[in-house]
């Protein structure tokens, strides 16, 4: 976390009086301060970083300048007091022009904050570093104070096979008002992270209106294939950082039934680049690559397989997904309880499966060691802390950050291991201090050897299970980990979740959050 001593406004201020001709007595100590204060914020920052050798070149520059050619300061005042302003303009010039740069770079604002009327607040935009700072309350912090979702069901055969997505989201807003409560005319925003249905866009907007929420409230949609319902809360978290919104809804959903993914058309120009080439490639190429590159044998793959089938079962017979399900109405029927978890799953019935792309690399993909295809949705409600205690909403987690990387799209599957340092680095946490990690199956090639890089226990991951065994709705995944993962950390009483996935087309995105309703479960 990157702190400048001085209030910004005070910088500007004296900036106004430079630039007004009525120079402020002595302006040069408090600038120098200020330059002093941003060098050391900037070792924080990495030597390599490209933002930190720009910023720090400038700010010595200038701050050579306020001292004099010499180290001279009373030369330099002397100056101002013969009226020759020309570089104390320049200065107040740049300064400003610093203080953007600081901001860009997540600066602490929280000076700012507490001098703005709370009605014209805004979640502040810095990143905490460190996990005392993670853990702390602020009244800007982003927090979400509802986390659910459907049953997922199975692809074509399925309880939500017919649903298409907009009937699936209107159920599930009808049913997230019921339950909170929640005044539709007090949301500012809505994202929806989807990514194949025809009209996203218009069908959302039609799914909202029919639910109730009044036309005066926008909505967007966002399609970052699996990461989608990630970044519908990352792009909802971030509106209400910037002060544009709130509170807001953030939505995946996807209908793979309806909607499977279409086969990607590029020209052919662009067709014989290698890399462009790869990027539209089926994912299941992209698994068989991946196990072909890294040597992940069929076997490993198998067992990752059967550890994910495992604990969904366990979970599903102690009614522990209940706890994260919001039942929706269908058409006069209940849907509660996820169909696409197979039971009787051993290593012999996994070992027994076929192929099923035995044309590409080494052959080791069947339809137990990868992610089943289904139909779902989830919904996150996100405002600020000040807010949500002001109105009596409970509060269960806070967003705290999140990560997006590229990769090889050969490869796409192992964007975690890329993306989750990332965030990790960005918030100053060791993997250590993550209690759970929901980490998407899409492929057990992928996913085993994600988890052999990391190193980190297999105790903490999809510790109910994960795709391979629930199935993964495109759209719907980077929500409902979300929801999942927060809905453990309340079980567990534990405090920091960090969820990640691969995208296809080569890349990858990591969030991390805090539970704050330990001790609460029987309650929601």
């Amino acid at each position: 976390m990157f702190r400048l001593t001085r209030p910004l406004f005070q910088v500007a201020k004296t900036t106004t009086r430079i630039t007004g001709l009525a120079v402020h007595p002595n302006p040069l100590p408090a600038l120098t301060q200020t330059y002093e204060s941003t060098l050391t914020a900037l070792e924080k920052i990495p030597t390599t970083s490209v933002y930190r050798q720009g910023v720090e070149a400038l700010t010595l520059r200038k701050l050579n300048i306020v001292k004099g050619a010499n180290g001279d300061i009373g030369a330099v005042e002397k100056q101002l007091a013969e009226g020759q302003i020309e570089e104390a303009l320049q200065i107040a010039t740049d300064e400003l022009s610093l203080v953007g740069q600081m901001a860009e770079w997540k600066a602490n604002t929280a000076i700012i904050s507490r001098a703005i009327p709370s009605s014209m607040r805004s979640a502040s935009s810095r990143v905490p570093r460190g996990l005392p700072a993670i853990l702390q309350k602020n009244p800007d912090d982003v927090v979400i104070t509802y986390a659910k979702r459907t049953a997922v069901g199975r692809a074509k055969k399925g309880q939500l096979k017919d649903t298409p997505v907009d009937e699936m989201m209107h159920a599930l807003l009808l049913a997230t008002f019921e339950q909170t409560k929640l005044d539709p005319s007090k949301i500012d925003d809505i994202c929806v992270g989807t990514c194949h249905p025809p009209s996203p866009l218009y069908a959302s907007r039609a799914a909202a209106l029919a639910a109730g929420i009044p036309h005066t409230v926008p909505i967007s949609t966002v399609n970052r294939l699996c990461s989608s319902g990630l970044m519908a809360i990352r792009n909802i978290a971030h509106a209400i950082q910037s002060g544009e919104t709130s509170l807001g809804l953030a939505i995946g959903v996807e209908s793979m039934s309806l909607n499977p993914r279409p086969t990607p058309e590029v020209s052919q120009i662009v067709d014989q680049n290698a890399e462009a080439h790869d990027c539209i490639q089926p994912m299941g190429w992209t698994s068989e690559m991946v196990a072909e590159h890294y040597k992940v044998s069929r076997e490993k793959q198998d067992e990752y397989a059967l550890i994910s089938h495992t604990r969904a079962n366990e979970a599903k017979a102690a009614n522990i997904f209940a706890e994260e399900i919001v039942p929706i109405n269908i058409r006069g029927t209940t849907i509660s309880i996820d169909d696409t978890i197979r039971p009787g799953v051993t290593k012999d019935s996994l070992a027994g499966l076929k192929s099923v792309f035995p044309n590409w690399g080494p052959g080791t993909t069947t339809a137990g060691n990868a992610s089943g295809v289904g139909d779902g949705a989830a919904i996150c409600v996100l405002t600020t802390r000040e807010r949500a205690e002001k109105e009596g909403m409970q509060i269960l987690g806070k967003w705290v950050a999140s990560s997006v990387v590229g990769v090889t799209p050969k490869h796409m599957g192992i964007s975690p291991i890329y993306a989750i340092p990332k965030l990790l680095e960005t918030v100053g946490l060791t993997k250590e201090d993550v209690d759970v990690y929901e980490i998407n199956e899409a492929f057990a090639s992928q996913f085993a050897y994600c988890v052999d890089e990391l190193k980190v226990p297999i105790e903490k991951i999809n510790p109910n299970g994960g795709a391979i065994a629930i199935s993964h709705p495109l759209g719907m995944t980077g929500t409902r980990q979300v929801v999942t993962g927060l809905a453990e950390l309340r079980r567990k009483n534990k405090d920091i979740l960090l969820t990640s996935m691969c995208i296809g087309s080569g890349m990858g995105a990591a969030g991390l959050f805090v539970n704050e309703a330990k001790r609460v479960a029987n309650k929601l």
